[in-house]
Parts: C-alpha cells; structure tokens; sequence
C-alpha cells in the first residue's frame, strides 16, 4: 500500500526530515530552504499541509503533539510511524539505483523542431546557449560559496548532479546549432525544403511519395456529320397566259 504513491518528492522530504525528529510543517520549511532543498525540490507552504495530512490518511505520519507559544497559533508536531520508516528506505532506494524515462520539455521540443524553419530554431538554441552559460555561472558560484564556508561536500552533491546535466545541456544545444547552420546535420536540407516556396506541402518528417496521376479519360467518340440536306430544286418560269401581249412602252412613237 505504501508503495503505490512515489511521485510527489515533497513527500519524501517530509519523510525524510522526520526520520530526523519530530517537527512541525513550518519547521519542516524551514529546514528544506536552509538546506538549499527546495532548490531540489519543489516547495509551497499549500502543498507542504496537503502531503503532510496526505502521509497521515495513509499512516507513514501521526500527530505527536499541539504546541504554542505565546500568541502564535497553535502549531501540530508530526512523527514518522514505523511504516513511514519503511517507506522512506524503500522509496530513496529506488531512486537511487533504478533509473527511469523521463520526460524532460527540451527532449519534447527537440522531437517536433521541424514545424519551425531551421533558421528560427538556430536563433533559439544560440538563446538557449546564453542562458545555459548563465546558469553554469550561478552553480559554480554556489559550489564556490560552500567551500569557501566549509560545508561538507556530501552535502552539495546535488548541486554537483544538476551542473554536469547544464554542462551536458550547454554542450549538446550548442553543437546542434552549429550543425544546423554549417548544413552538416543529416537531412536539414529536406527540413529546410519543407518551409521553402518550391515545396508546395509543408510537413514534417520525410517526404512522401508522390501520388501517381489517374489515367486520362477517353476522348468520347465523335458523333458523325449530318448530311448536308440537297438544295430545294427550281421552280420552273410560269408559261405566259394566251393573250398576253408585252407592256407597251410609254413616250416611244412606232
């Protein structure tokens, strides 16, 4: 039963914290931010009591005591059960030795670059690279500031991950660029014809083949000429009537 509920982190900082010592959940804030955790950990006061009452319902954590002091609100003091000891190991084991697929929203983004013309998506990830640099700056100027206080490495070690994943970030973004640009990326000039004029259907991913022609219909057949109909005959001169005689001509003297 309490394995079924592992994908809140907060959770296991809880846990975490209070298989330390009892404490109550601004203690528990507290505790997380002067550690640097909630850099680690996504942390709010609202979702901090929400797993707290969480962890309860399913008993990995019980109510110790209520205290107050002076006019403050009361405050309840939570303590791990022996199933939330458990728990905690059972859970931190497996996300120490057990990798799994994650979906980071660069790997998504990567995956559907193609909608947009590679010059758009060169001026993006130089973006991309600027910002990375910036963040490797502010890591290593972390890492410095907790030598420089002598804190213990064991305790920057999360630190240390999160800079090799920038520094991997930083490098890959910034090669892909190059490779967009210089036209060495294999196939960027079928991406680039898919946002050019001379192809008419943009898409993305490979080309498809073209659809053949349908056959040209046939010609319907010619009906045949209607014959000429023959001209209508003569009609022959009406013979002079007996006793006709020629009209005589005026002003002519025989």
């Amino acid at each position: 039963m309490a394995g079924r509920q592992r994908s809140n982190p907060l959770a296991l900082a809880v846990l975490a914290l209070l298989s330390e010592r009892a404490m109550h959940p601004y203690e528990m804030a507290a505790t997380m931010r002067s550690r640097g955790q909630d850099q680690s950990i996504r942390l709010n006061y609202g979702s901090l009591y929400g797993v707290v009452e969480s962890l309860v319902r399913r008993g990995l954590v019980e109510e110790q005591e209520v205290e107050r002091e002076g006019r403050r609100p009361e405050r309840t003091v939570y303590r791990l059960t022996d199933d939330g000891r458990t728990e905690v190991v059972a859970w931190l084991s497996e996300l120490l030795g057990t990798p799994v697929k994650e979906f980071p929203r660069f790997e998504a983004g990567l995956a559907l670059m193609g909608v947009l013309p590679p010059e758009r998506v060169v001026e993006l990830l130089h973006a991309r690279v600027d910002a990375l640099d910036l963040e490797v700056l502010r890591l290593d100027s972390s890492l410095g500031a907790a030598a420089h206080n002598g804190v213990p490495r064991v305790f920057v070690v999360e630190i240390e991950y999160e800079r090799a994943l920038v520094q991997a970030d930083l490098a890959f973004t910034r090669a892909l660029a190059a490779d967009i640009e210089t036209g060495t990326l294999e196939g960027v000039e079928q991406w680039r014809g898919f946002h050019d004029d001379t192809y008419p259907a943009r898409a993305v991913g490979p080309a498809r083949p073209e659809r053949p022609s349908p056959p040209a219909r046939p010609e319907p057949p010619q009906r045949p000429a209607r014959p000429t109909r023959p001209a209508r005959p003569a009609r022959p001169a009406r013979p002079d009537r007996p006793g006709a005689h020629a009209p005589e001509q005026r002003g002519v003297t025989p």
